[in-house]
């Protein structure tokens, strides 16, 4: 029996952008590409709120800057050029980077900082890369930020039909001294039978190794990553090369990839979840017409190590407040481990591309009896809360802005923001999903067990 509520149902209210400065990517990418420096042009805020928000001490020597805009550079008074250069050539000095990121704030944006202007005529001087990406809070939500950076380095990736006749690489120099045999033996493990295949989205390193283990189980093999490790190692892009994304909000660099690179993109779900990254593995072994092997296994079996977790969360509800653009694919995992998933905030939300998502969100309500929990494009927090208050949800995953003033009211409350730092892609990693979701749902049940349940209940009922 059909249920009459089958399809799902789209919103926009006119709320803010409720979420994390997306100015944070900062630090996962310089992390990521090892031989990169990323500064910052903006103003004492951004300075104060990557230094709480990254936690890395001074002493910590990272591999990221604050330009500080003062009042000068605001009123016009100092000249912009010659101050970056200044900055560039101190990084250049002290670090010696392989490229210099400039990522532009919101100050840069209303000042109309030409920063894309000054930094070829910059690049030229010192002779190091200058990649520009604005990541300002205006127009970009949280995790936005890392797809501004990517689509300014795809640009920057080789042409595929240009590199022909390049130099030779280092695995093939290494390859021109092994015996025949061994020669022959590991071109033939690198050959593949499929076009090019390029992934996109900033994963640690080990998450990308178990991806690319996963996908040459399928005899699939990866050509490269955006972003990869060593700028020199960005992966060559052009007409006839399949790429495909790891992450819901890189809408901006899968268009990037398209339209300017001329790649083609493969629009799957995101491998997030057992499920997800089932369906994701499919869907590029379909595009390159392979027959999947033992996936169907594969899934059960993640699913047989997670029912200790299955059997906390089963029956109950959750409210995404919206933060960080991966509500999507974690309403739909948690959908299908069994949890009630009321309403999906999101800041921002590109149709086309999260389609695949979509489509298994639907299917997995449809297959789990469930009615399709409302999506709230930009939500408004006040409306938000007013229905928490009338729906009482069992956990509330929202920013560390909203957190406290929900727990005061008797709602469980779960950071967003621990999601986007956290491992939550794979099969292998799906367990650390459920452990940071469970994580108060268990608090509460050790409470009640001690008999502290008084003060949660007045809360509840005081809400």
């Amino acid at each position: 029996m059909p249920l009459s509520n089958d399809t799902l149902t789209f919103e926009c209210e006119t709320g803010n952008y409720h979420t994390f400065c997306p100015i944070s990517c900062v630090a996962w990418l310089y992390q990521k590409i090892e031989d990169s420096f990323f500064l910052v042009v903006g103003t004492k805020t951004c300075g104060y709120f990557l230094q709480n928000a990254l936690g890395v001490m001074i002493f910590a020597e990272p591999r990221y800057a604050m330009a500080e805009l003062e009042e000068g550079d605001i009123s016009a008074q100092l000249n912009d050029y010659q101050e970056l250069k200044r900055l560039c050539n101190q990084i250049k000095k002290d670090r010696n980077p392989s490229v210099i990121v400039w990522i532009g704030t919101c100050t840069t944006e209303i000042i109309k900082m030409d920063l894309e202007g000054m930094a070829p005529r910059l690049e030229n001087e010192i002779g190091i890369p200058i990649v520009v990406a604005r990541a300002n809070g205006l127009d970009y939500a949280f995790t936005q930020g890392e797809d501004t950076v990517l689509a300014a380095m795809a640009h920057r990736c080789p042409d595929r039909n240009s590199i022909t006749c390049s130099a030779p690489t280092a695995e093939e120099r290494l390859l021109s001294y092994l015996p025949s045999k061994e020669k022959q033996s590991k071109e033939r493990k690198n050959s593949s039978n499929h076009p090019p295949l390029v992934l996109f989205g900033s994963l640690p390193s080990n998450v990308t190794s178990q991806l690319t283990l996963e996908l040459k189980k399928q005899s699939i093999h990866v050509s490269g990553w955006l972003p990869s490790q060593r700028y020199a190692e960005l992966p060559s892009l052009g007409e006839g090369v399949y790429v495909c994304g790891v992450n819901p909000f890189l809408s901006r660099t899968a268009t990037t990839l398209m339209r300017r690179r001329k790649c083609k993109l493969i629009g799957a779900p995101f491998p997030i979840g057992p499920d997800g990254t089932k369906a994701w593995i499919e869907k590029i072994c379909s595009v390159f017409d392979i027959q999947p092997i033992g996936l169907e296994e594969r899934e059960k079996q993640v699913w047989n190590s997670l029912q200790d977790y299955l059997n906390l969360v089963r029956g109950k509800s959750v409210f995404f407040m919206g933060d960080n653009l991966l509500e999507i694919s974690l309403a739909r995992f948690l959908i299908r481990c069994g949890m009630i998933v009321y309403e999906i905030g999101i800041p921002y939300m590109d149709k086309r591309y999260q389609a695949a998502e979509l489509a298994l969100l639907e299917k997995t309500c449809q297959e789990m009896n469930v009615s399709p929990p409302r999506i709230v494009e930009k939500p408004d927090n006040y409306n938000q809360v007013q229905r928490m208050r009338e729906l009482q949800p069992d956990l509330a995953i929202t920013g560390m802005a909203h957190a406290n003033p929900l727990e005061a009211r008797g709602i469980s409350t779960k950071w967003s923001v621990e999601f986007t730092f956290a491992q939550i892609h794979g099969f292998t990693n799906a367990r650390d999903i459920l452990e940071l979701v469970t994580r108060p749902l268990r608090r509460n049940l050790s409470l009640e067990q001690l008999g502290w349940t008084g003060l949660v209940k007045r809360n509840k009922l005081n809400a």
